[in-house]
């Protein structure tokens, strides 16, 4: 199995990278640097980066060290080399959410996310490849070529945040901004060894996202440890006037809140989970985890979430039909690509229309918007729409219910590890069977993370999934803090 060539910087955390910053110990401008030859000595591997942003991030870095040398205050990235998935906007910079149809969009305006990144003092280093508009669970479905994951090159690193995943576990960032609509951050971070966080609808800004379903997306960060990635959601919680969902509840500050033991919490373990196509090595490494969680002193109880077989079939009818609306925009007139006229075909507005968004949309993304119309036409709504909302009312007081017995749930993120590039493209079931157990969690709305917990014979990387109540991401970075500590005591030293 081959991967990519092991570099200090696969191991250098945000903390070290800030610390080495503001205590002079290494210009900003350098770190960038030693970046960008990272990603030049492995991304033709990897193919985790659709754009670089050298300019923009050299002049961060140039800011950040002129306050350092000043002895200025600076943020919590300061310095900090960062990358961004390609679906969040960056004023002047290349936006494509993966797709033909936004090929050359600069967008005149940044996400909250990047916003706040930078104004933390974060080097944005780049744009990071995903699956067509988020649409993927293997990061085969960009327009601009597949990622590999970096711990496995012929295998994905999954989706639809792939790039995200992958050029944190690869050393070409220290850490990276990912989406999760229905498992897009957590399925990558345990496919490519890194930990990810989904938080509550409405905790991150979604202002300046490229929408594909707007109530399932989130917008969350991917770093080597749970510390790292607590820190980056400091940044990025909050309340936005630009976003109108976005929360008003108070943002705690969770890399303090690390240090508070586990010591009485109760975990649940939903047995819907557990059950058959579940990989019996994840089903190992997650016992370890809960027998970890167990000699820290947490209890651990059986749950039930009894909705939980028609989450995906609920899913795929709610996202596609929030994405059908939601790409509707990409016609041709405004921005982006306009297919070319001249040969009588594109003569009319409709044709227009019909020749650009042929030309721009891809296979999957085409499936989504046409199986999204299909449900939300005259005589299916009531069947399918409106009875997957109310199927997604009912998953969603599931986890209320058991989160009145339990203060969080351990479960597996994927039914499998990462499986070789090639291998599900041609059964869209299979493919849309990989989010099993990400799904009902995006569709409840509560919040939760991947995080490292072991590895198969074969050298594949494990996540187990901790979930949450509705903003309470403490509880949550806490006991996947306790797991991580637990599969870092049980490394053999080296």
């Amino acid at each position: 199995m081959t991967e990519v060539p092991h570099h200090p910087l696969e191991t250098l955390s945000l903390s070290a990278a800030r610390g080495a910053v503001v205590e002079g110990r290494r210009s900003a401008v350098a770190l960038a640097g030693e970046h960008y030859d990272r990603i030049a000595a492995v991304d033709g591997e990897v193919h985790a980066f659709l754009a670089l942003t050298r300019e923009r991030a050299l002049r961060q870095a140039e800011r950040i060290d002129a306050a350092v040398r000043a002895g200025d205050p600076v943020g919590p990235l300061a310095g900090v080399p960062i990358g961004v998935k390609d679906v969040l906007t960056t004023r002047g910079e290349p936006t494509t959410a993966g797709s033909r149809i936004l090929e050359g969009y600069r967008p005149p305006y940044d996400a909250t996310a990047v916003a706040r990144l930078e104004a933390a003092g974060a080097v944005l280093l780049g744009k990071l490849n995903c699956d067509e508009f988020a649409m993927g669970s293997s990061n085969e479905n960009s327009a601009y070529g597949a990622v590999h994951n970096p711990r496995a090159l012929d295998h994905v690193p999954g989706g639809s945040s792939g790039g995200s995943a992958a050029a944190v576990a690869a050393g070409m960032c220290v850490a990276s901004l990912g989406t999760d609509t229905g498992g897009s951050i957590r399925q990558p971070a345990a496919f490519c060894g890194v930990t990810g966080v989904l938080p509550t609808y409405g905790r991150v800004s979604r202002y300046g996202l490229i929408a594909f379903a707007s109530s399932l997306d989130r917008v969350g960060p991917l770093a080597r440890s749970v510390a790292d990635a607590a820190t980056v959601l400091e940044v990025l919680a909050g309340p936005d006037a630009m976003d109108a969902t976005a929360s008003a509840e108070p943002v705690p500050h969770y890399s303090e809140e690390l240090a508070t033991p586990v010591a009485g919490l109760r975990i649940g373990v939903p047995e819907e989970y557990f059950g058959e196509g579940l990989n019996a090595e994840i089903r190992a490494a997650i016992e370890r985890a809960l027998d970890a969680l167990r000699a820290a002193g947490c209890s651990i109880h059986t749950v039930s979430l009894p909705h939980t077989r028609y989450a995906v079939p609920t899913y795929y009818v709610v996202a596609t039909a929030e994405a059908s609306s939601n790409l509707s925009r990409f016609d041709g007139v405004r921005f982006g690509l306009r297919a070319a006229a001249g040969d009588g075909s594109s003569d009319t507005l409709a044709a227009m229309f019909r020749k650009t968004r042929d030309a721009g949309f891809g296979p999957e993304v085409k499936r989504r918007i046409l199986l999204g119309t299909y449900v939300l036409s005259a005589g299916y709504y009531d069947a399918y729409y409106k009875k997957a909302q109310q199927v997604r009312t009912l998953l969603t007081r599931d986890f209320l219910e058991a989160f009145t017995q339990v203060d969080a749930i351990v479960c597996p993120v994927t039914p499998t590890p990462a499986f070789r590039l090639g291998e599900k493209t041609a059964d869209p079931m299979q493919m849309y069977l990989e989010d099993i157990y990400s799904v009902a969690a995006s569709l409840a709305g509560i919040c939760g993370l991947s995080v490292p917990c072991g590895a198969t014979q074969s050298g594949l990387p494990i996540g187990v999934q901790v979930l949450g109540r509705p903003f309470d991401e403490a509880t949550v970075l806490r006991v996947g803090a306790a797991v991580e500590t637990a599969v870092e005591a049980a490394q053999p030293a080296a």
